[in-house]
């Protein structure tokens, strides 16, 4: 099978169920942010630190594969078969955040990203998280998205940040507060 097919050589990509689009399309912008999303966590799996979550972070990328499954499919085609999101997904991101929540002291200021490349890392993946929600929701507002999507990709920007608090924990580097000036 060959890489390449030369037929996006004029700018234009199909969804699946065949629709022809502009590259430049929301719903292609909003389906490359969540690829670039799997990216980072990808590079998340590969530090050291997280070397016992590796399971979580998979199972974060094979449900960023069913998100941009479901986005890369245009709305209303019954005829293509995609994966799915369940409320289970959310809730299993809710336990993970909790579980990590009752380990660490609770916040008491903003904390400037960084301390280690590894929790700098986990901020870059929160902040794509962050902007793939809003493009998703911008999306919505022109044609209808599974509201799952949503949900997940809000709720994985919370686990993402609580990440890299553990991750600031686990590598004994201090958090930096954000002291604003007056």
């Amino acid at each position: 099978m060959k890489i390449y097919t030369k037929t996006g050589d004029q700018g234009l990509t199909s969804l699946f169920g065949g629709k022809r689009v502009s590259k430049a399309d929301l719903r292609i912008d909003t389906y490359g942010t969540i690829d670039e999303l799997n990216s980072w966590i990808g590079v998340l799996r590969d530090q050291s630190v997280n070397e016992t979550r590796k399971d979580i972070l998979i199972e974060i990328q094979d449900r960023l594969f069913t998100i941009g499954s479901i986005l890369a499919t245009e709305p209303g085609n019954t005829k293509v078969k995609i994966p799915h999101l369940s409320e289970e997904d959310i809730i299993n991101l809710e336990k993970q955040i909790d579980a990590v929540d009752a380990e660490l002291e609770p916040m008491r200021f903003f904390v400037l990203p960084g301390g280690h490349q590894s929790v700098s890392f986990g901020h870059v993946a929160r902040t794509v998280c962050r902007r793939a929600e809003r493009l998703t929701i911008a999306l919505h507002q022109h044609e209808p998205v599974d509201l799952q999507v949503i949900k997940y990709l809000n709720r994985l920007s919370d686990y993402l940040f609580m990440l890299c608090r553990e991750m600031t924990a686990e590598l004994k580097v201090e958090e930096t507060p954000w002291k604003p000036r007056m």
